[in-house]
């Protein structure tokens, strides 16, 4: 039999009045349980709410996708509580060790409700915390399952640029070896001053050659010439000269003065070190191009991060959108287009942190579902009363008025089972209200904007 003092040592019951608390245990089932018993199961009904005096148990189960277990010690209060929507157990209770309880059951609460209120505020709080503590963790696997995808993403971007970078270096070694082998023959070789400078001009015009690649048609008609020209000079096995030097759009007749002025080894040395400088000039372009990124990709993770920068400082918000469009790149290259409209003046709203990129990464993602990765993104900033407006629209099926009602509901989200906590809209207005502003959804098919609406760091001029 329980003792009421065992009751009033569990916190939600202290102090409460002895009658109530004898009618509590009148009315509730004495439960015993050995370890490896089983009070409650995932799925079941959900019909009772447990109090646990002595012993240890343990519930478990998932929550969001991921498995969680929740240690369970005496004192503590569980199962339904009073006005709880739950209709099913989300966790399987089991003892680990011997173990003594008190069950109640739920047909049991509007008489609880009316002679115990105190306790059902107690137990009415304990339910908001709980709801609190599952809420965060959802949040929490939100934010980690977000930081995956970006740092998939990241990654990927990375290793483009990197492997790119070191295959041309690699490339970059043996080139360096033909131009040495190349200029040991020409040296070996008594060439006139004229002859050796007629070499370094054509040497120096080639590779200073800057503009646009051309299309692979030009490239290919460029190499089967040139290889043309060598042949008909006894150049047989350098075809694949002639795809080099097609590639960074070499004309033929540029390369004719060569066999003109030189016998044939001396032209095939000089043009095997003209063609290994026009390859080495591009390969250096391509290390060059490939770190850029690199250093702009890390560029835009400090600034997506707000690394080595204090919690609380002035934004500029085109920047922020700029950077995270960035970090989000891998996405949006798929098939998606940017259409971008900043206003010209500089608009700086007062930030936490990289908070805002969060923002704007949970809407644009957002769009780029509602695309299924193909179509329009559009983006575009200006200034109304005081505030910095980002608008963020795109040209995807849009949204049902039903489902635009619920979108900033928490947990809500019309994706499938693992694909979304529905956190992240429910994210985006927890942080604008945070920023003191204000965010709304216009949705027709075709056409869905959100526009989110900042007060600016400090009054600006009107344009």
């Amino acid at each position: 039999m329980v003792e009421k003092s065992e009751l009033l040592r569990v916190p939600v019951f202290a102090d409460l009045p002895d009658d109530q608390i004898e009618w509590f245990i009148s009315q509730a089932q004495e439960l015993h349980l050995k370890a490896g018993d089983t009070y409650m199961r995932e799925g079941d009904p959900a019909d009772a709410m447990f109090v646990l005096l002595d012993g240890q148990l343990e519930a478990r189960g998932e929550i969001g996708g991921e498995a969680i277990t929740i240690a369970v010690k005496p004192g503590s209060v569980g199962g339904v509580l009073p006005f709880s929507r739950m209709k099913q157990f989300t966790v399987t209770g089991r003892a680990l060790a011997d173990s003594r309880g008190l069950r109640f059951s739920t047909a049991l609460f509007p008489e609880l409700v009316q002679k115990m209120p105190e306790l059902t505020q107690r137990l009415v709080g304990l339910m908001s915390d709980r709801i609190r503590e599952v809420t965060r963790l959802e949040q929490q696997r939100d934010r980690l399952a977000s930081l995956g995808k970006l740092s998939a993403g990241l990654a990927h971007e990375l290793n483009n640029p990197a492997s790119a970078a070191k295959r041309a270096a690699s490339q970059l070694r043996s080139t360096l070896k033909q131009i040495k082998d190349a200029s040991h023959d020409l040296g070996r070789r008594e060439l006139t001053p004229t002859q050796k400078s007629e070499i370094e001009k054509m040497e120096a015009s080639l590779t200073s050659v800057d503009g646009p690649p051309p299309d692979a048609l030009t490239v290919s008609d460029l190499e089967g010439r040139i290889d043309s020209l060598l042949r008909s000079h006894g150049q047989n096995d350098l075809w694949q000269l002639a795809a080099g030097l097609a590639r960074r759009n070499v004309k033929p007749e540029v390369l004719e003065p060569l066999f003109g002025s030189l016998d044939g080894g001396a032209a095939r040395a000089a043009l095997v070190r003209i063609a290994s400088s026009v390859e080495i000039a591009d390969l250096l372009n391509e290390i060059e191009s490939s770190t850029s990124r690199i250093s702009d990709l890390v560029r835009a993770i400090k600034e997506y991060t707000y690394m080595d920068q204090a919690p609380v400082h002035n934004v500029d918000v085109v920047k922020s959108l700029e950077t995270t469009l960035t970090i989000l790149n891998h996405k949006l290259k798929r098939g998606v287009t940017v259409q971008r409209d900043y206003l010209s003046d500089p608009l700086q709203v007062n930030s936490f942190g990289s908070e805002l990129n969060q923002v704007w990464t949970n809407i644009i993602d957002n769009a780029i579902d509602a695309m299924a990765g193909k179509g329009e993104l559009r983006v575009r900033t200006y200034r109304d009363d005081g505030c910095a407006v980002v608008e963020i629209g795109d040209n995807g099926p849009g949204m049902s008025p039903e489902v635009k009602s619920r979108i900033f509901e928490p947990f809500f989200t019309t994706k499938g089972v693992g694909e979304g906590t529905g956190l992240g809209l429910d994210t985006v207005q927890r942080i604008v209200k945070k920023h003191k502003g204000a965010i709304q959804v216009t949705s027709t098919p075709g056409d869905t904007r959100f526009q989110v609406w900042l007060p600016l760091a400090e009054v600006q001029g009107r344009s």
